[in-house]
């Protein structure tokens, strides 16, 4: 028997919180371009060809993770980008909260766990992953 379970759901909310969330970043890159992005690569001693792998983090994997296609390689992904967004845009920030006493990071941080909780929980039953 093949049943849909709460726990499924609970993973489906998971995949899409994290997935449309980060498709705002995606379509935000997609408008404005990634020169952005370039810019910080190159301050790094980085190629800046690498700033094209934002498309990839932020609009195609979170596509996969919404229908739960290559759902552990897609957060995964999400996770890489986060990293390296913070390597690049805030090494200083880790530990600085804000003036309400919150983690400055705290989006990212978002992203970073909730991916970390997908790569172990997997897609769900309600997936194209599901077995």
């Amino acid at each position: 028997m093949n049943r849909t379970t709460d726990s499924d759901i609970g993973k489906l909310i998971l995949r899409l919180t994290v997935a449309i969330l980060m498709l705002f970043h995606g379509y935000a890159k997609i408008i404005h371009g990634v020169s952005f992005v370039e810019n910080m690569l190159v301050e790094k001693n980085l190629p800046e060809i690498l700033a094209y792998g934002v498309y990839i983090g932020e609009v195609l994997a979170p596509i996969f993770l919404i229908f739960g296609y290559m759902t552990r390689l897609s957060a995964f992904t999400i996770l890489c980008t986060m990293l390296t967004a913070i390597y690049l845009v805030h090494p200083n920030d880790i530990f600085l909260l804000n003036k309400f006493g919150a983690p400055v990071l705290e989006t990212i941080y978002f992203y970073i766990f909730s991916c970390i909780a997908i790569l172990f929980l997997g897609p769900g039953k309600i997936a194209f992953d599901s077995k």
